[in-house]
C-alpha cells in the first residue's frame, strides 16, 4: 500500500513539475517554440488588419500589374492555411526520419528569407484559382483563417511532436517540420506585402 502511494505521489509531481512531459522529450526548444509563436500570432493580427474595414470596392479591386485583389489574397492566405497544415499534420503523424535531417540544405533564417523574398516557389501546389473558393464570400475565409491560425497557436504552445526530426520532402528540397511551420508564416508575410502593395497603388480606391 505504501509503495502504491509513493508511486502515486512521485507521478504527480513529475506531472506538477513537468518532468513528466520532458523525461523522453524530443519537442522543439522552448527558444524555438517562441519564435513561432510569436511569428504564428504577428501574421494573424497583421493579416487581419490589413483588410479591416475594407469596403467591398476596395476587396474588389484588381492591380493591374498582378491581376491580384485584396479578396483573392485572402482567399489564397486561407487556402494556403489549410493545404499547408493538413500536410504538415500528415508528415508528423508519420514515422520519424532523422537520417533524412543530413540533407537538409536551408538554415531556418535563410529558409524564411528565401520565401520571404519569392526566391522560392511554394512547397506544395497551393495554386489557388478565386473560382475554386471553398467559401461564398470573404468573411467566411477571414472565419477560417482565424479559426486554424488559432488552432495552431493552441498546437505550437503544447505541443510535445518531434518535428525536427520529422522531415518532409518539398518542391525546393528536404525539410524538417519545424521548418516547415516558419515556411507557412513566411506565406502569409508573403499575403500581407501582395496586399500592402495593392492598397498602396494610386487607383485604390478610398472608399
Amino acid at each position: 500500500m505504501l509503495q502504491r502511494t509513493n508511486g502515486r505521489l512521485l507521478i504527480t509531481l513529475l506531472v506538477v513539475t513537468g518532468l513528466a512531459g520532458t523525461l523522453n522529450n524530443n519537442s522543439v526548444s522552448q527558444q524555438e517554440r517562441k519564435v513561432v509563436l510569436e511569428q504564428l500570432k504577428t501574421g494573424k493580427k497583421d493579416l487581419l488588419n490589413e483588410i479591416k474595414d475594407l469596403s467591398d470596392k476596395q476587396l474588389s479591386y484588381v492591380s493591374p500589374s498582378t491581376g491580384l485583389s485584396v479578396r483573392k489574397c485572402m482567399f489564397q492566405a486561407a487556402q494556403t492555411e489549410k493545404t499547408m497544415w493538413e500536410i504538415l499534420n500528415n508528415a508528423v503523424k508519420g514515422p520519424a526520419n532523422p537520417e533524412k535531417r543530413l540533407i537538409i540544405s536551408f538554415t531556418d533564417n535563410d529558409l524564411v528569407e528565401r520565401v520571404k523574398e519569392g526566391k522560392l516557389s511554394p512547397p506544395v501546389d497551393i495554386i489557388f484559382k478565386q473560382a475554386n473558393a471553398p467559401w461564398n464570400n470573404i468573411t467566411a475565409a477571414v472565419t477560417d483563417f482565424k479559426d486554424l491560425r488559432s488552432d495552431r497557436i493552441k498546437y505550437m504552445r503544447t505541443s510535445t511532436e518531434d518535428l525536427r526530426n520529422h522531415v518532409l520532402q518539398t518542391s525546393f528540397g528536404w525539410i524538417d517540420c519545424y521548418q516547415y511551420i516558419l515556411v507557412i508564416t513566411a506565406e502569409t508575410n508573403r499575403y500581407i506585402e501582395q496586399i500592402k502593395a495593392i492598397k498602396s497603388e494610386k487607383k485604390f480606391p478610398r472608399k
